[in-house]
C-alpha cells in the first residue's frame, strides 16, 4: 500500500507540474524537480515518525533508569536481569529505528543535491542561451549535453524511489547500503560533470570577450570573481 501511494503521488507530480519557459524544451527538469519534491517529502514524513519512536523508547529505557535508582543495592541485580529480558526487544527495536532513520537522512541529502542539480542546469541555460558569444550549433550542443545529464539524474530519482520502497520489501543492509552508496556516487559524478561543464563555457564565453569591459561583464554575469 505504501508503495502504491508513493507511485501515484509521484505521477501526480509529473502530470501537475507547471511547464516553465526553460523546461518547455526540456521537460526533464519539471519531471526530476516534482519527482525529487516528492521523495524528500516521503522521507521526510518517515523520519518523523520514526524520531517519534525513538523518543517513546528513550522514554522506557529512562523510565527504567529511574526506577532502578529507587531501588536497593541488593535487589538491583535480580531486577535488572528480569527488566532486560523484558526490554530487549525495546532496545533491538531501538537501534534498528536508529539505523533507519540514519538511511533516510543519506536518502534526503542525495535527494537535495539532485535537486540542487536541476536549479544549477536552470540558472546556467537561462545565462548561456542569451549570451551572444555563442553560435547556434554550439548552443545545441549544450542542449544536449545538459538532457544527457537530467536524463541521468532522472535515473537516479528512480534509485532513490528504490531505496525508499526498500524498507517494505524484504532487503538486507549490505544491499541497501549498497543502492544508496551507488545513487550518492553517481548524484556526486553528474553534479561535478555538470559544474565543470558550466565553467568551461564560461571561460569560453570571456575568452570571446572584445574589450577588458565586456570581460568584466560575462565574469559578474557567471559569478566568476
Amino acid at each position: 500500500m505504501r508503495k502504491n501511494i508513493l507511485f501515484f503521488t509521484l505521477a501526480f507530480a509529473l502530470v501537475a507540474t507547471p511547464v516553465k519557459e526553460a523546461e518547455a524544451a526540456n521537460p526533464w527538469a519539471a519531471i526530476i524537480k516534482a519527482a525529487i519534491k516528492k521523495v524528500v517529502k516521503a522521507v521526510d514524513l518517515m523520519i518523523q515518525r520514526r524520531q517519534n519512536k525513538v523518543i517513546r523508547l528513550q522514554n522506557a529505557q529512562k523510565a527504567i533508569e529511574n526506577t532502578m535508582a529507587k531501588l536497593q543495592l541488593d535487589e538491583i541485580t535480580d531486577w535488572v536481569k528480569k527488566q532486560r529480558d523484558l526490554y530487549k526487544k525495546y532496545y533491538d527495536e531501538l537501534k534498528k529505528v536508529k539505523a533507519v532513520i540514519a538511511y533516510y537522512f543519506k536518502i534526503k541529502q542525495i535527494a537535495d543535491k539532485n535537486s540542487k542539480l536541476v536549479d544549477e542546469y536552470r540558472r546556467f541555460w537561462g545565462l548561456v542561451s542569451n549570451d551572444k558569444h555563442f553560435t547556434t550549433q554550439e548552443l545545441d550542443y549544450i542542449f544536449k549535453v545538459y538532457v544527457g545529464i537530467l536524463e541521468n539524474s532522472s535515473k537516479n530519482v528512480d534509485l532513490l524511489k528504490m531505496i525508499v520502497e526498500s524498507f517494505t520489501m524484504q532487503m538486507t543492509d549490505a544491499q541497501r547500503l549498497e543502492l544508496i552508496k551507488n545513487a550518492a556516487d553517481k548524484t556526486d559524478q553528474l553534479y561535478s560533470d555538470l559544474t565543470r561543464f558550466n565553467q568551461e563555457n564560461a571561460m569560453l564565453s570571456i575568452s570571446r570577450a572584445k574589450s577588458q569591459h565586456e570581460v568584466d561583464v560575462v565574469k559578474k554575469l557567471y559569478g566568476i570573481n
